[in-house]
């Protein structure tokens, strides 16, 4: 039995532009605020991102027990902060800490709702928010030292510009097609992890990686995680407004949608970006 084709009332530039705008967005917070006040700016603008992520989250996936689902990724994330802001030598590896005891609260929460519809994808769509939100924590540790700010700073140009050029080109040229009704093709993959390894490469000074391989290899690595997940994050933005079977659109707020296409990759790349920090 074959799967239906899926079609979003979504227009094309508002998939493609809001979520660019947003990213824009994203990269003068994240990046700004640490220049201002430090590392309580840092803390400031990823507690955003990840408040921003949990309640567009919940809103555009339809997860079951929306307050209680609230209340469970604004915990995850308040927590996943707080385990690498207070210890004075945090680890990538305490927060799973955060996401044991998280996936336990959203088990608790599922079942204790009434009545009890969609619980397994009500319950894969919170934890899947908890990790996200616990991902973007590790943009603390990026940038916790002076030559980690710097690193942090290219990495997330350099996520940034992929999703730009990702965004910019498909709202042209979505073609070929990745998959079947979403509108992201193969040139605007290709091009947004060239541009994501040119950044690297050009502040490759700037983020303490001198050596050309490795500047490129680290932009590159961090481009494809973020067109791949973009591409994720337009299939559930194109599955959220996709027409069901009697020809109904959902109502969803389009910037909630562009929200989670923005932040998403950001979340996937956090980790990635902190994991090669320490290799390159």
């Amino acid at each position: 039995m074959n799967s239906p084709v899926l079609r979003s009332a979504l227009p094309a530039r508002v998939h493609h532009l809001q979520p660019a705008a947003l990213t824009v967005l994203a990269v003068a917070l994240v990046a700004g605020l640490p220049e201002l006040f430090g590392d309580r700016g840092r803390l400031g603008a990823v507690l955003v991102l990840q408040l921003g992520l949990v309640l567009t989250w919940v809103v555009v996936t339809g997860i079951q027990g929306f307050a209680g689902a609230l209340a469970v990724g604004a915990a995850a994330a308040v927590a996943a902060d707080l385990v690498l802001v207070l210890p004075a030598r945090p680890e990538l590896g305490d927060l799973l800490v955060v996401l044991g005891l998280g996936f336990l609260a959203s088990v608790v929460q599922q079942m204790v709702r009434r009545p009890r519809e969609d619980l397994v994808a009500s319950l894969a769509g919170t934890v899947l928010m908890i990790s996200a939100v616990a991902a973007l924590a590790a943009l603390l540790l990026l940038g916790r030292t002076h030559e980690g700010h710097d690193r942090a700073l290219v990495a997330l140009l350099a996520v940034g510009v992929a999703l730009l050029v990702g965004h910019l080109v498909d709202l042209v040229l979505p073609r070929p097609y990745l998959a079947t009704g979403v509108p992201r093709g193969l040139i605007g993959l290709v091009l947004s992890v060239a541009a994501g390894a040119l950044v690297a490469f050009l502040g490759r000074h700037v983020g303490g990686t001198a050596g050309a391989v490795p500047a490129l290899v680290l932009g590159a690595a961090l481009a494809g995680v973020t067109a791949m997940v973009a591409l994720v994050a337009s299939y559930v933005a194109v599955e959220a407004t996709a027409a069901d079977e009697d020809g109904r659109t959902p109502e969803v707020d389009p910037w909630a949608l562009s929200v989670v296409q923005a932040v998403l990759p950001f979340a996937a790349c956090a980790p990635v970006a902190l994991a090669l920090q320490m290799v390159l």
